[in-house]
């Protein structure tokens, strides 16, 4: 082989179909007994590939500048062109998120593993990846214990949320015991918890929708669902990396009204009536009138609807979160990501050092890392 794979998700598939489109005879090893794992599970609820908008404002979303030339040459113009080259018609949503016509990620891998098969890419499953022998890569396999040795060498393994999926992070001390500095790693797009009163239990699983998120001076618009464990969804997710480095989180219901226009009519409304009365008036969802109940008291009324303090206790486990920040640092790469302190391995996907939110570009930074890798 003139390259190796090590882990066959989006960043690992990609650098692989890169560099056998140039001639390389690559070989792809997963632990999994099949490819993109996790790349399925994200499309179960619609693959949302990328996002619609001018590249400054998409490469804005991410933590790290030093992808924006990564994302220059395989941004959301050329995720989407490279979808339809895999006969996956893509479409814009309202929100500028964009998504494949069938939606779900089978159709797309599918096509995906079909083209590598035609380009000449080997792919082996069950191949575990267990660390260094010498200079060579040892693995465990079905066949038994195997070492391979290649020219070139990518390593795309992932961070460190959803480890059922292949995400285990097994791969830290291994790289830190060859001199490379890894960043340890903490949830990223994730919920936050919350210790409910009981009167709560009847609104989990329901969304809040049309609402405004405030936290570290940034203000979403969005929505989020209150689960038994805390608050998730989109809008926490778009605020989750300011949450979790310690910014409070406040909540504004009614976004579209200004203050004075709430007390307004709240003057309005007869004296003695009650708080949930006056909230069902004001338009208020039973979900989101229950929070005002759960963390406004002791507020005047138009204060909890316009600035609610949201009561969370901190961010939901790493093994829980959609995404992890942490992992191999800038530090540790060359421009090209090959680790200074091990020539011809290079290193994409989620296993680098960046962060940012859902909502395509995720799965734009992977696919974007690994093809600059191959």
């Amino acid at each position: 082989m003139d390259a190796l794979v090590i882990g066959a998700g989006p960043a690992g598939l990609m650098a692989a179909e890169t560099m056998a489109a140039r001639g390389l005879r690559v070989v792809v090893t997963e632990a999994k007994p099949s490819i993109g794992r996790k790349f399925l599970m994200a499309g179960k609820s619609g693959l949302n590939v990328t996002k619609d908008e001018p590249l400054p404002a998409f490469a804005a979303q991410y933590d790290s500048d030093w992808l924006a030339p990564m994302l220059a040459a395989f941004g959301p113009a050329q995720v989407q062109d490279w979808c339809r080259t895999l006969g996956a018609e893509v479409f814009t949503g309202t929100s500028g998120r964009v998504f494949p016509v069938a939606m779900k990620g089978s159709p797309l891998l599918r096509a995906w593993a079909t083209r590598l098969a035609a380009q000449g890419v080997v792919i082996r499953t069950r191949w575990r990846w267990t660390g260094f022998d010498g200079d060579g890569f040892a693995f465990d396999t079905p066949q038994g214990p195997q070492v391979l040795h290649a020219p070139k060498v990518v390593l795309a393994l992932g961070g460190a949320s959803w480890p059922r999926l292949g995400s285990d992070a097994a791969w830290v001390p291994w790289l830190r015991a060859k001199g490379v500095e890894v960043a340890p790693f903490r949830p990223a797009n994730m919920g936050f918890g919350v210790e409910w009163s009981p009167h709560m239990q009847r609104h989990f699983g329901t969304p809040v929708k049309g609402v405004a998120l405030l936290a570290a001076g940034r203000r979403e618009r969005g929505e989020f669902v209150i689960s038994a464990r805390g608050l998730e969804g989109g809008g926490i997710y778009a605020l989750s990396a300011q949450i979790r480095d310690g910014a409070a989180l406040v909540l504004d219901l009614m976004p579209d009204v200004g203050m004075a226009e709430v007390t307004a009519r709240l003057s309005r409304m007869r004296a003695g009536e009650s708080t949930a009365n006056r909230l069902r008036k004001l338009g208020l969802s039973p979900a989101a009138a229950a929070l005002v109940q759960e963390w406004g008291r002791g507020l005047p009324l138009e204060a909890a609807l316009k600035s609610l303090p949201a009561q969370l206790t901190g961010p939901r486990p790493l093994e829980e979160a959609i995404s992890s920040a942490g992992g191999v640092t800038r530090a540790a790469v060359t421009e090209r990501l090959e680790l200074h302190a091990l020539p011809g391995v290079f290193v994409c996907g989620e296993m680098l050092d960046w962060e940012a939110p859902t909502g395509g570009y995720l799965l734009t930074g992977c696919w974007a890392t690994g093809r600059w890798v191959g």
